[in-house]
């Protein structure tokens, strides 16, 4: 495939992607995804800007960060109809086709219920490795979530109100009616009260809790790196990749280097 340019009605030049592309910027994002460098809808700018600039130097195309960001929208889109796809019985993936594996009957049943997956039949995506460490973030709404205000104010509803009071009860001496009435806290104001409480207690747990200890590399973090890494034969992969799984410093110092010397640091690790 070759990469090409075309004005849009936009303004906005098309660009044809071809797998080296995909390719360059998805090592890219795999190298700011182990940074960190994620934003809540997508990357950081400085990812986009990095990943235009390593495409152009790896492919003779003209590219501009809005190219990147729609082709990263793309990969989004995959992993969300694909992965649904896997989370099925009867479904799987095949590595050497870089595509579903499915019987006709389950995708049929499938297909009339989910019409978004209709064209992911025979779907070539290839580096799915990368794209579904890369795309597979946490989507979770936050629907249930309770904060300390609002247990609070539950909690003042159950308090009863103490200033309705039984008027042929109220004595009719002189010294009740000239001994100071107590006041008594709204609704409004116990929640709050009760609220900061249980917020404070919240802030001083966390700050006495352990902190945790760092999450190792997983296996597709580690494919991922390794596969940014050029001209390395199965047997160096393999070797590698038992070294890196046994020991996350490692890990972490091969994603330091630069790309230039990560090829002979890796050779060096397994020729030792």
């Amino acid at each position: 495939m070759d990469s090409s340019n075309a004005p849009t009605k936009k303004g906005r030049s098309y660009v044809k992607w071809t797998d080296a592309m995909d390719k360059a910027m998805l090592h890219v994002f795999v190298e700011y995804f182990n940074k960190g460098d994620r934003a809540q809808n997508g990357w950081k700018p400085h990812v986009y800007t990095a990943a235009v600039k390593k495409v152009m130097e790896k492919c003779p195309v003209e590219l501009t960060k809005d190219n990147v960001i729609a082709r990263s929208k793309t990969f989004d889109k995959h992993y969300v109809i694909v992965n649904n796809m896997l989370s099925q019985s009867g479904f799987g993936w095949d590595d050497d086709k870089n595509m579903i594996s499915v019987e006709d009957d389950v995708w049929n049943n499938y297909a009339k219920a989910n019409k978004d997956a209709a064209s992911y039949r025979y779907k070539v995506i290839k580096y799915w490795d990368m794209i579904s460490t890369l795309y597979n973030r946490d989507r979770a709404t936050g629907e249930g979530a309770r904060t300390a205000n609002e247990s609070a104010a539950e909690m003042a509803e159950e308090i009863p109100n103490t200033t309705a009071t039984n008027k042929d009860a109220n004595s009719s001496t002189k010294d009740d009616e000239d001994r100071p009435k107590k006041r008594y806290r709204s609704d409004d104001s116990i929640a709050t009260m009760l609220g900061d409480k249980l917020d404070n207690f919240t802030a001083v747990f966390k700050a006495d809790a352990p902190e945790p200890p760092p999450k190792p590399a997983s296996p597709e973090e580690i494919w991922a790196l390794l596969g940014g890494i050029p001209e390395l034969e199965d047997d160096q992969l393999l070797a590698i990749y038992d070294v890196l799984v046994a020991d996350d410093c490692k890990f972490k110092s091969l994603l330091a280097l630069p790309e230039r010397m990560k090829k002979k640091w890796v050779l060096k690790q397994i020729s030792t």
